[in-house]
């Protein structure tokens, strides 16, 4: 331990409060010399983070998916249901994957598209949770239609199809967490299907688990260290990607390589790259070797962001947050709608507290009147299967989109009387029921 440690601990410090809770601070950049300033850095006020980390302290070990209210300054603009959407940014890469003959850089481009959403998901903000019944609709990117929906509340778990001439992709998404302190680990419960129009193939993916770095104490920060599997169910082929873990000072941080492999899991092409970058791919001996006579290719470039953006939003993740990717007759259950996004997308922190607990007691009010009428909470866009699915971290109940978001979506286009949506006019509307009292 250096000096500066030694003097933070005997003068009883707030470093040495911290070590005395067996708290772990992570620089991402450095060691262990500059813990006590990386400590108190970050997005809290001390009162505020000494208060909250009192509330938390009993949640260690525990799953906090949705056992914990948490406050609205540490939450960016973004329900989970538009975060899911962030995946399409580059479907261009979908659209080259249906197009090529190759099967293996067929792999690459579909494996370069699921890496690189990892971009947007290192954001240390936290989306809101969506309200049951929460929908988000995007159109106006890529030829897509993509819908999400909030299908259950308890456990927390959405479902989102999206499809353009080249594609189709499901998933039904669930997380489960561990609280480990000052770092929560993140469990990707999710059952994810991707299939290429042109010759049908179906694609499986298994990510690696993420890790949110100084979630009281010090700068926030997520990584995602462990393999990513992607695997065509049709041939047999599979891309297996390491994420490397950050390293000291900063070693390895964002790195990722593997290799695309054949049915027989013989070698074909290699990748390699960063996450936060680009990924670039070269054909392959038997050994692993690069190919004589080859050479490496980019495949994959992170576009343009904005500078000093206060929430590190892309342009995209803008888009997403705009009435510019909405249809018409936009659906009242589409998270863009929700009041206390909006209010914090405006600055107004006050008002998106407020608004999140409104929100919360509307779905508990409506919950009871499900329950004391004897019903169960039914999708709209989703329909429920008695199919699970086996995951690394549990078993997942599936849900398959209808058809009926297609159909909604095809008859409101063909109309010519429909009025767009106005944000300051247009309530968020999620609810089953329409007597609910709590406002």
């Amino acid at each position: 331990m250096g000096s500066r440690d030694q003097k933070a601990e005997s003068s009883g410090g707030f470093f040495s409060a911290i070590r005395s809770w067996g708290l772990e601070v992570i620089n991402p950049d450095g060691g262990t010399e500059d813990a006590e300033v990386e400590a108190q850095k970050g997005r809290w006020r001390q009162e505020d983070r000494d208060s909250y980390w009192k509330m938390m302290q009993k949640y260690i070990g525990s799953d906090i998916t949705s056992m914990v209210t948490l406050p609205v300054l540490i939450f960016e603009p973004m329900s989970m249901t538009q975060k899911m959407a962030e995946l399409m940014e580059y479907s261009y890469l979908l659209d080259l994957a249906d197009e090529c003959e190759d099967p293996y850089m067929r792999l690459v481009y579909v494996a370069s598209w699921f890496i690189s959403v990892y971009y947007a998901l290192q954001r240390a903000w936290k989306p809101f949770n969506p309200i049951l019944g929460e929908t988000y609709e995007m159109v106006n990117h890529g030829g897509i239609t993509f819908i999400a929906e909030q299908v259950s509340h308890h456990p927390p778990m959405s479902a989102a199809h999206a499809e353009n001439e080249h594609f189709i992709y499901d998933i039904t998404s669930k997380v489960k967490t561990k609280f480990l302190g000052n770092s929560l680990d993140i469990y990707p419960v999710g059952r994810t299907r991707l299939t290429l129009k042109k010759d049908g193939v179906v694609f499986d993916l298994v990510p690696p688990p993420s890790k949110v770095n100084n979630l009281i104490f010090g700068r926030t920060w997520v990584d995602s260290p462990g393999e990513m599997i992607l695997t065509n169910l049709t041939t047999g082929d599979k891309v297996v990607l390491y994420f490397q873990p950050c390293g000291w000072f900063g070693a390895g941080r964002y790195e990722v390589d593997g290799y695309v492999y054949n049915a027989a899991e013989e070698p074909k092409i290699l990748m390699t790259g960063k996450w936060n970058d680009s990924l670039s791919y070269q054909v392959c001996d038997l050994e692993g070797e690069p190919l004589s006579g080859t050479e490496m290719k980019e495949v994959w470039r992170v576009a343009d962001v904005p500078e000093n953006d206060k929430f590190q939003y892309t342009y995209f993740a803008h888009k997403i947050n705009s009435f510019d990717t909405a249809p018409k007759k936009l659906l009242a259950s589409d998270a863009r709608l929700r009041p206390d996004r909006y209010a914090l997308e405006k600055g107004d922190l006050s008002k998106a507290g407020s608004e999140k607990s409104r929100l919360e007691e509307k779905q508990r009010a409506e919950k009871k009147i499900r329950e004391a009428k004897g019903q169960e909470f039914v999708p709209r866009w989703f329909d429920a299967s008695s199919e699970t699915a086996p995951t690394p971290w549990g078993d997942l109940e599936l849900y398959y989109y209808n058809g009926k978001y297609t159909e909604h979506r095809a008859a409101i286009d063909k109309s010519d009387s429909i009025e767009e949506v106005d944000v300051q006019t247009t309530e968020f509307n999620p609810w089953q029921f329409g007597d609910l009292t709590a406002e």
